[in-house]
């Protein structure tokens, strides 16, 4: 059975940084393409990165620069390092995975299996 965590979310001032995590169980995350969405109240989740079970990485233009997206392959778990965070950026944080889905950020639906998010809140 599939099972991804998240963890790291927290409240946060503009320009502040956090560290997202994801646990992954029931798989290797090694051979997965695995993202992070994010959804803030009222809108449609969106996707922020990316990365392919051979690295190869895709960031959303808004978060270019600032956020980047990494796994351990050895603990299974995936990672969001953001930094320079805006208030633009509060939202429920979900990690997602799929043996099968491109290195694309849209639609969500590409990813099969998802966390339970993470709440990150980022004040002006």
């Amino acid at each position: 059975q599939v099972q991804l965590v998240e963890s790291g979310g927290g409240s946060v001032q503009a320009g502040g940084s956090l560290r997202l995590s994801c646990a992954v169980s029931g798989y290797t995350s090694s051979s997965y393409c695995m993202g992070w969405f994010r959804q803030a109240p009222g809108k449609e989740r969106e996707g922020v990165a990316a990365i392919d079970s051979d690295g190869s990485t895709n960031y959303a233009d808004s978060v270019k620069g600032r956020f980047t997206i990494s796994k351990d392959n050895a603990k299974n778990t995936l990672y969001l390092q953001m930094n320079s965070l805006k208030p633009e950026d509060t939202g429920m944080y979900y990690c997602a995975a799929d043996a099968l889905a491109p290195l694309l950020l849209h639609p969500p639906e590409n990813f099969s299996y998802w966390g339970q998010g993470t709440q990150v809140t980022v004040s002006s």
